[in-house]
């Protein structure tokens, strides 16, 4: 279909597959780089939770990866109103999670400043807001009837699996902090459970914007709109 599109219009369609794919990827290497990435190249211990990361010496590459998921979710525009101020809320929390930090040396439940809280509360809403894409907008009709493509059922399938993952994960989170005995708590920690929560998390998450991005369940005709496009800039 994007094919019978004006240059300009296929520009557009091209560039917001980019920005999707820019979104995926960055939380799929997030947590790469933070845990194995900082234990391998800087001796860094695997921290309890992707935060803490914030007080070691990958605190630029915690806070830069989430002001570029931030600006990402920021520039990108939806079929309506409701989705655009859902990535708008993603930003949002984004931001918050990167510019208030945990308290350091404590566990998300025992912060002691204003700013740790605003960090706790603004990290379940990034995830929920993730969610909400994955389960809602993704796999929305209003979606499938403004951007036609093939392999649909394949690709709902991702984004309400991926949607999925992020609640349980969130769920079990939640449960870790709240319900969990004192002593199981202890005990988790030494395997950094809430950090390896996270990751399952962003993961789920980029499989559903990388799948909206073409890169999973990749589509033949978008390769080629991309080829031609960079021949048409190329002749101007």
């Amino acid at each position: 279909m994007h094919e019978f599109l004006p240059p300009s219009a296929q520009r557009l369609v091209v560039s917001y597959i980019g920005i999707r794919r820019a979104i995926g990827l960055s939380g799929m290497v997030l947590p790469v780089m933070l845990g194995p990435g900082g234990w391998l190249l800087l001796g860094i211990e695997i921290q309890d939770n992707m935060s803490s990361y914030y007080h070691t010496p990958l605190r630029d590459l915690f806070v830069g990866t989430l002001c570029a998921m931030g600006v990402f979710l920021f520039c990108y525009r939806g079929h309506d109103w409701i989705e655009d101020w859902t990535a708008n809320l993603g930003c949002f929390f984004a931001l918050a999670v990167a510019f208030f930090p945990l308290d350091p040396g404590l566990a998300p439940l025992q912060q002691d400043s204003w700013i740790g809280l605003i960090h706790c509360l603004a990290g379940g809403g990034f995830f929920l807001t993730l969610a909400f894409y994955s389960l809602v907008h993704f796999p929305s009709a209003k979606e499938h009837e403004l951007e036609p493509e093939p392999h649909i059922r394949q690709r709902d399938r991702i984004y309400r699996a991926s949607g999925i993952v992020i609640v349980i994960a969130v769920v079990i989170m939640g449960g870790y902090l709240f319900i969990l005995p004192a002593e199981w708590k202890e005990m988790l920690d030494r395997y950094n459970a809430l950090f390896w929560l996270e990751w399952i998390a962003l993961w789920a998450f980029s499989a559903a914007w990388l799948t909206k991005g073409r890169v999973i369940i990749a589509d033949v005709m978008i390769d080629l709109l991309a080829e031609a496009e960079e021949r048409l800039l190329g002749r101007q």
